[in-house]
Order: structure tokens, then C-alpha cells, then sequence
């Protein structure tokens, strides 16, 4: 014999602020980093993947715009978002950020959209940031676009370095240790204010308090923008979730 069980919906759930995260199908580090970040907040964060390159190259990141669409799709159909955040500095700053805005609107109208490359220079911003020196693992020539997409917002780059590195793989197995000291490296030249590391792939999250002390100026990272602005965009008050300066300052 079945019985039927009684059940009562929770309201508590459908009232949390509600994240979708579109990570690479290459991404081994976001969802560690934003698990960190959110640890003991009320907040619901759920996850899609898109087919994405095991090498970062022009080709395979602008393959994505065919495939962002269809990776919204995969969220649960009913879930209402207060934003959705793309989570690939390099192919926002190649398919272009709007474009990216648009296609995650037409894919779930009502939903804030943003992007590690859109995140940067709003946290740039918030801090007051005008100069900053850039890391990232790519090549030269997608590092470059990189800065140029900071240098079309107004901002100016005063240094750039890369770790010349195009294997997905490779670039999530970079040793923290190396990133700090890359970042202090480049963040050192007299004329930046800030360094900002892009790439969601590079295990950042445990390193920026430790640059931010060593060169007393603002370290980004493209997974800590991200969060960042997609709680600032839905309202969260981001006080106290890391002692990166941007979540004290």
C-alpha cells in the first residue's frame, strides 16, 4: 500500500536572491571561488556549462555566442533570476559585451545580465581605479585585446604580462604562488593603481589580500568581479565577504 505524503511549499526559497552562472565547459576554478566567496550567504547560485575550447584562441572563444543561448536554456525552466553572469572575460571582450547583454536577455528576459569584462570596469570604478596593469594567462594577442577593451572604457594600461599559456588545462593548474608574483611583478610599474588578473580559470581567490598588501593598491581578479557585481546588481550588500578591498572599501 502507497499513502500520499503531505508537503507545504518553502516561500523562503523563491525569496533569496537568485544567481545563474554560465561557467566554461573548461572552467575548473569559478564554482570553488564563488563557493568561497558566498559561504554563509543567503543566496541561491545555479550553474550551466557552454561548450568551450581546450585551447584559448579567437576561434573557440567566438564560438561561444552560437552556444550561449542554448546553455541558458539548461537552467530550470521556472527559476526566476536576478541576474545571470557569463563567466569568460575573453569572449565577452570578443563576441563584445553587449552582444553578450543581449543574448542572455532574449534567452531569459527580466534577469540582469553581466560579464567578468563588464564586472572589472564596474569595480574599477567603485574603487576609483583609472590605471590598471594587467595579468593574464593567454597569449599576447588576447592579452591585448584585453586592454584594449579597458583602454575603449577610458582607462589607461600602463603594463600588461601573460603567462603565454593557451591549454585550458594549464591554465587551471597554474600554482597560486606564481599568480601573486606575477601580479605583484606587473602591479609594481610606478604609473598603475590597480592590477586586474582576467581569466576565471586562474585560482586568484586566495592570493588578492596578499598582493593588495605587498603593493597597497586594489587587485582584481575576473572570478571576484563577477561575484561582485552580480550581487551589487541584484542589491546583496557585499560588506564583509572577503577582505579584498573590494568588498571593504
Amino acid at each position: 500500500m502507497v499513502t500520499v505524503a503531505p508537503y507545504e511549499l518553502d516561500p523562503a526559497r523563491i525569496a533569496r536572491p537568485t544567481f545563474g552562472l554560465v561557467a566554461l565547459q573548461a572552467d575548473e576554478t569559478i564554482e570553488d571561488e564563488f563557493r568561497l566567496y558566498l559561504q554563509g550567504r543567503d543566496v541561491v547560485l545555479q550553474h550551466t556549462r557552454i561548450p568551450s575550447g581546450e585551447e584559448v584562441t579567437h576561434a573557440s572563444l567566438s564560438a561561444m555566442e552560437a552556444q550561449l543561448e542554448t546553455a541558458i536554456g539548461l537552467f530550470p525552466a521556472k527559476t526566476s533570476f536576478d541576474v545571470i553572469g557569463y563567466a569568460c572575460t575573453s569572449a565577452s571582450t570578443v563576441i563584445g559585451e553587449e552582444r553578450v547583454a543581449a543574448l542572455i536577455d532574449k534567452a531569459r528576459p527580466g534577469a540582469a545580465a553581466t560579464n567578468p569584462a563588464t564586472a572589472a570596469k564596474a569595480a574599477m570604478n567603485a574603487l576609483g581605479v583609472r590605471r590598471p596593469a594587467l595579468l593574464a594567462p593567454y597569449t599576447a594577442d588576447l592579452a591585448g585585446d584585453i586592454a584594449a577593451m579597458l583602454q575603449a572604457g577610458g582607462y589607461r594600461v600602463p603594463a600588461m604580462s601573460t603567462f603565454n599559456e593557451e591549454v585550458e588545462e594549464k591554465v587551471a593548474r597554474i600554482a597560486p604562488q606564481s599568480i601573486l608574483e606575477a601580479a605583484v611583478d606587473v602591479g609594481r610599474h610606478p604609473d598603475c593603481d590597480a592590477v586586474f588578473i582576467s581569466c576565471t580559470n586562474l585560482r586568484c581567490a586566495g592570493i588578492i589580500v596578499d598582493a593588495e598588501a605587498d603593493l597597497e593598491k586594489p587587485v582584481f581578479s575576473s572570478n571576484q568581479v563577477l561575484l561582485w557585481h552580480m550581487l551589487t546588481l541584484a542589491g546583496v550588500d557585499v560588506a564583509g565577504i572577503a577582505p579584498d578591498r573590494l568588498f571593504v572599501e
